[in-house]
């Protein structure tokens, strides 16, 4: 049974890569994510509509490695049986995380989604060690912009020289560690096809695939470096880098600055009363250390006594020569009374 059940899925996985052969498929930009555990390979598809089947398969082996079927459920080969899981975050999400990692995993996935009324969409993903961006001109942004809060902002891919066939407008992650794809204008035979990946971006292309991104309402997770990405009729690529910095809105410019303004004038009063109170407390154990020592030596507390103090200091004053010489002088002499001699 379980043997039939695998010729089942692969019967479905042969007829799906034969449509996708004669049929004209829709296609993401490639992404790059660097090996690390639990690394999720992104297969969002962009339109709405009802999945039919999801396969990945890594590059050049075609005999898949995970299926997903809304009835059938899933199916894995023996070396990813286990390590792989569908993340199914949405109806049209095939997105994968693999887990247990080793070099083994570095290489070149491709996502296949069938998909209805739309049709297929694929996606490429391509896994490495160590994930460096390269870009034509510099490792510096060659456009900056600045913009608040809550505001518009609007990213601009010109087209370099020569026929472009494909633009593509990618957000870095932190850390260059890799990237999410915002919008691609694709160039068809007698039109220009958009496709959008976000919910606040509006993208307008012209026949000559000069690409504008314009992201609503941005937030602070929206700064950061954008990269434009130029695929050129002759196989050639080019790239140009963008930094987008976010700055705070002028209201809550005000509300911080009136934090700013509070927390000043608290922290002044927290200070004021802190030095009061210290200058309270230094009077207050002073004048009790004063006390304590009149308590030990009680003779100390005559010396506090004004008038005493004054009376002993008036004693003690000298009197000048002029005032001792009219000054009176008070004697007390003794009277001896006279004997007379008895005569005999």
């Amino acid at each position: 049974m379980e043997a039939v059940q695998k010729e089942y899925w692969y019967f479905l996985v042969l007829v799906s890569l034969a449509f996708l052969k004669v049929s004209e498929q829709l296609r993401a930009p490639d992404s790059t994510v660097r090996l690390q555990e639990g690394m999720m390979l992104d297969c969002l598809c962009p339109w709405t509509g009802k999945l039919s089947m999801v396969s990945w398969t890594k590059q050049p082996d075609q005999r898949p490695l995970a299926i997903y079927h809304p009835d059938l459920g899933v199916n894995f080969r023996a070396p990813y049986e286990g390590r792989v899981e569908f993340v199914k975050a949405s109806s049209m999400d095939g997105s994968i995380i693999i887990t247990n990692v080793t070099e083994e995993d570095l290489g070149l996935y491709r996502c296949s989604l069938q998909t209805f009324p739309q049709g297929s969409w694929t996606k490429d993903t391509r896994v490495e060690k160590k994930l460096v961006i390269s870009t034509s001109s510099s490792a510096h942004p060659d456009t900056k912009l600045v913009v608040s809060e809550s505001e518009n902002v609007t990213i601009r891919c010109e087209t370099h020289a020569g026929a472009v066939s494909e633009v593509s407008v990618e957000k870095l992650w932190s850390g260059q560690e890799g990237s999410t794809v915002l919008a691609v204008c694709k160039a068809l035979a007698d039109s220009v096809e958009v496709i959008e990946f976000g919910d606040r971006i509006g993208v307008n292309c012209t026949d000559d695939l000069e690409m504008s991104v314009h992201l609503n309402d941005v937030m602070e997770k929206d700064g950061g470096l954008y990269r434009c990405n130029f695929s050129m009729d002759t196989g050639t690529q080019d790239t140009s880098l963008i930094m987008v910095t976010i700055i705070p809105s002028r209201e809550n410019l005000h509300n911080m600055m009136y934090i700013y303004i509070g927390g000043g004038v608290a922290g002044a009063f927290v200070l004021m009363s802190g030095v009061l109170f210290l200058t309270w407390l230094s009077r207050r154990r002073k004048r009790r250390r004063e006390e304590y020592r009149i308590q030990l030596h009680p003779a100390k507390k005559r010396q506090h006594n004004s008038y005493e103090h004054g009376a002993v200091y008036d004693r003690m004053k000298k009197e000048t020569k002029h005032q001792r010489k009219n000054s009176p002088v008070y004697v007390n002499l003794q009277t001896v009374r006279a004997y007379k001699k008895r005569q005999r």
